[in-house]
Parts: C-alpha cells; sequence; structure tokens
C-alpha cells in the first residue's frame, strides 16, 4: 500500500468565509475574455516545476525535475505537444472540496488526536496538504448517516422546535476544524436530501416521494433556519442546492421534483421567502444532478426569468454512466454556450461499490482525473468531492450504500490511508487557488489530457494526464514559438507550476 505521511502544521485562525460581494466577484465573472491583439507575455528562460504521481511507482505529488522555456519551432505531425494560448481565458476558479457528511465526521472522531491533525492538513494545508477551499455539507440526514433525522420534531408545520444541536456531537466540530485548517476560510454551501416526512406525498423521508404544496413555504423556511443557526454558530454559509438528485428516487433520503416543479419552487416560494429573510445574497444552486438531464433542467428554469433571477448556477454529479455509455460532458459546455451568466458548480462524485482490495486501484484515481479535466475545460468553476473520509467498510451509511472516499479511516487501528484518488485531487486543488482564471488549452494528442489555470499571482498551472500505457515525451507550448519539453510516466498525472 502506498502510504505518504503528512506532517502536522500548528493551527490557529479566525473562522470567515468570502464577503457577498467577494462571492460575486469571484463566481459571476464567466465572460469569455477576448484579447487577441495582445501580444502573449515571453516565458523564454521561465523555470517550470514537475509534480507527478504514476501507477507502479512511488511517486505520489513529488517534485521529478525542472524545465526552462526555450525557443521553439513548428511542431510536427509525430511529436506530442500541448498548446496553451495566454490570450484566450474563460471562467474564473472558485475551489475544490469535498463533503463533510454525519460519515465522515463520525469516523474522524474515532481516530487518535494525531491521526485527526494529520488528516485536517492533509486536506486544507495549501503547503503540507492539497489545499481544499470549497465545503458541501448535508441539510439533517443523508444516507451517509447513522439513520434519519431532521432538525424539527415530526409535524411542527411551525418549525418552532428547529434546532441544530444533532449537528453540534460531530459534525459541526469538524466543519469548524476543516475551515481552521484551511486558515481560516472554507468556501461552505449545503444540499437537503428530503424534507421531514410528513412533509412529503409519501410520508418517508426515503424512497422518493414529492414536497406536499401545503408545505412550499414551510420547508423553504427551513432551508433559512438552517442558515441562519450554522452562521450564528460561526459557520458562514455560502448558498445552497435546492434538493440533492430530485429525479432519483433511492432506498435512502431522496425527493422528486420535475424541472417545472424545481423551477415554480425557486421562483414562488424559496428564491422570495430567501430575501424575505435576509437572505438574498446566499447562491442558489438549481437541479444537482447527473450530466445526462442537467440541459432540460438549465432550459426550463433559466429560460423563465422569474425563476431564473433567483438562481446562481446549476449543480451536477457523474453518475449518468450507471446506464452505460461516456460522461456526458458535452452537455456541460452546451449549457456554458447557451447560458454564459450562470455558473457550473460539481457538486458530488464519488467511487461506487466498495471494496477492501480496491483501495489502490488506479481507474478510481483516473476517473477524478479524467472528470476534473473536461469539467473545467467545460466551464465548471468548483469542484466538489463527496465524502471526505470513510471508514474501512466504506461507511458508516444507514442503508449500506458503501462507497470509496480519497482518504479512509481505520478505526480498528487508528490509521489512514491513502488512496490514488487523493493525490489526482491534489494536482489541482493544490497548484489552483480560487481566483484563478482557466487559460486555453488543448493536446495534440488524445493520450494526453489537459487544463490550465493562472492564479491571481501569475502562477501557470498546467495539468497533465496520461491515459496510456506508455510513457509520453511531449512539448507544452506557450503561444507559438516557446516551450518546455517533458516526459510524463504512463498511467501518471502531472502539475507543472511555472512562476
Amino acid at each position: 500500500m502506498n502510504f505518504k505521511p503528512i506532517t502536522c502544521l500548528m493551527l490557529g485562525a479566525t473562522l470567515f468565509a468570502c464577503t457577498p460581494e467577494q462571492a460575486s466577484e469571484t463566481n459571476t465573472d464567466k465572460e469569455v475574455e477576448m484579447s487577441s491583439a495582445a501580444a502573449i507575455p515571453s516565458y523564454l528562460g521561465k523555470e517550470s516545476t514537475i509534480y507527478t504521481t504514476a501507477k507502479d511507482t512511488d511517486l505520489r505529488l513529488d517534485e521529478t525535475g525542472k524545465a526552462t522555456f526555450e525557443a521553439a519551432s513548428q511542431p510536427l505531425e509525430n511529436e506530442v505537444s500541448v498548446f496553451v494560448n495566454l490570450n484566450k481565458s474563460f471562467q474564473t476558479f472558485m475551489g475544490i472540496g469535498g463533503a463533510v457528511t454525519d460519515a465522515s465526521a463520525e469516523v474522524f472522531a474515532e481516530l487518535p488526536e494525531d491521526k485527526q491533525a494529520e488528516f485536517l492538513t492533509a486536506y486544507y494545508d495549501q503547503e503540507e496538504g492539497i489545499g481544499y477551499s470549497l465545503c458541501r455539507t448535508p441539510i439533517h440526514s443523508c444516507d451517509f448517516s447513522s439513520g434519519s433525522y431532521t432538525y424539527i420534531e415530526e409535524g411542527d408545520k411551525e418549525l418552532k422546535t428547529f434546532s441544530i444541536e444533532h449537528d453540534q456531537t460531530y459534525k459541526i466540530p469538524l466543519i469548524k476544524k476543516a475551515i481552521e485548517a484551511a486558515g481560516g476560510t472554507l468556501l461552505l454551501y449545503a444540499s437537503p436530501w428530503s424534507p421531514p416526512a410528513f412533509m412529503k406525498d409519501n410520508n418517508n423521508m426515503l424512497q422518493g416521494g414529492k414536497l406536499l404544496p401545503e408545505y412550499f413555504d414551510t420547508w423553504a423556511r427551513y432551508y433559512t433556519k438552517f442558515i441562519k443557526a450554522y452562521e450564528a454558530d460561526g459557520m458562514p454559509i455560502w448558498g445552497i442546492t435546492i434538493q440533492n438528485e430530485p429525479m432519483a428516487v433511492q432506498r435512502w433520503e431522496s425527493c422528486i421534483y420535475s424541472a417545472e416543479e424545481e423551477r415554480d419552487f425557486l421562483k414562488n416560494h424559496l428564491g422570495p421567502i430567501m430575501e424575505q429573510e435576509g437572505l438574498g445574497d446566499k447562491k442558489i444552486v438549481v437541479w444537482d444532478h447527473n450530466r445526462d438531464l442537467i440541459n432540460h433542467r438549465a432550459n426550463t428554469i433559466f429560460e423563465d426569468p422569474e425563476a431564473s433571477k433567483y438562481a446562481w448556477g446549476i449543480g451536477f454529479h457523474w453518475y449518468e454512466t450507471w446506464a452505460g455509455g461516456d460522461p456526458m460532458f458535452i452537455n456541460l459546455g452546451n449549457i456554458e454556450q447557451s447560458f454564459p451568466e450562470k455558473n457550473l458548480l460539481f457538486t458530488e462524485g464519488c467511487q461506487e461499490g466498495f471494496r477492501t482490495d480496491r483501495y489502490q486501484y488506479w481507474p478510481h484515481a483516473e476517473r477524478y482525473g479524467r472528470s476534473m479535466i473536461n469539467d473545467f475545460n467545460n466551464g465548471t468553476v468548483g469542484w466538489t468531492d463527496w465524502n471526505i473520509l470513510l471508514d474501512q467498510g466504506g461507511g458508516p451509511n444507514h442503508v449500506g450504500n458503501f462507497c470509496f472516499a480519497p482518504i479512509h479511516g481505520d478505526t480498528e487501528n487508528g490509521e489512514l490511508i491513502y488512496t490514488p484518488t487523493y493525490y489526482y485531487i491534489g494536482h489541482f486543488s493544490k497548484f489552483i487557488r480560487p481566483g484563478a482564471k482557466r487559460i486555453s488549452t488543448v493536446s495534440s494528442r488524445s493520450h494526453l489530457l489537459s487544463t490550465t489555470f493562472q492564479n491571481e499571482d501569475g502562477s501557470l498551472v498546467n495539468v497533465v494526464m496520461n491515459q496510456s500505457d506508455e510513457a509520453i515525451d511531449y512539448k507544452l507550448f506557450i503561444g507559438a514559438n516557446e516551450a518546455i519539453t517533458l516526459s510524463i510516466p504512463a498511467r501518471a498525472m502531472q502539475s507543472v507550476v511555472t512562476r
């Protein structure tokens, strides 16, 4: 098993989050910047540092060399190249992170203190870890909880019993420690899996069902009470998604909305009530489901001006491959072209079907790398993994839906298990920072996938993934005639950082 311990740093910072103005600046600037007349800055003599993770090696986000940009001639067809055009920039990067679920928090609480400190550093410290900057958390229970629960007594339509006391035991302490470990800033958003049972037509938090019309306003106020309660406890909330997976009848917490139902709930209830409660600055994300039906949801909601005005953007998952076929990255590009004023946010993805013999299974990491590169290249502004931590059995999960996480906590032996996925995610999150701009990038061969971002400090980050079983020599071009010559191992990920 490949395991790379990460040194713990002393943590101690004030909790805070982006102001509404900062969030707006970060996440609404999505227009393509066409500065084609400008000269591309020369990179001649600039040095790049290369970091590599590779299958069948000990390389895990290790520095593997440096290269200096030199004058380059016309690339040939028998050469492999990656082409970067600094004059073409696109969406502003919001961040990368994962979800703090009840399961993650309960496993974290069972770890020894030194492993808890190591875990927090591994995810949230940019220097010693991979610098997560986003966090999603469920609004009351989901499948990755030890059981179903809500924040009110069943039948309380007036929400007089609303309390987040349940979360004070495990989840809230972990969220606060994550914010602290991230340096005091962690963009936090929340998603519900189901309204309370009495608000639904099937009188059950599980197995789908729909929100009853007489509870539309009550459920909308439930979101506002959650936001205010969390913020009163020192955890600023950036925004919410309306419903996790609104077209999936699951054996766990779930609730169904057609596109029209979600549109009307947003424009007639949730949006207005958020504003009435003084929460109009919070971002509302629609859909929060797979890429397959995302365009129908976008067309239905964003084409309605009264609904669209409340929607910051659209969230998506990657599970559409359950029915066969390839991930539908092209659908994201269609939304980016059709609704450039809206934002794309990856809200959940994980490797399903937990097996103890696949902690180090490389295709899991490659699924992440392939998705992240394609999602970003199709306009996505932020990317959120599912559980940040699960136990040695892929849980806890109260309906047996056991899955993988980038890090697992062996609660029997008090150890952390780092999977290759952790390092693949780190090739993005460690080097690409919130506020970065995506830069035009393509590869001359399908074996290599690539995306590029320029940070606000001017540093350029090229992430390159080799999908083949052979090492590949390639040139990374900036502009027409400046390049560095690199080599990437088989089944590997590289981050090429130029300052």
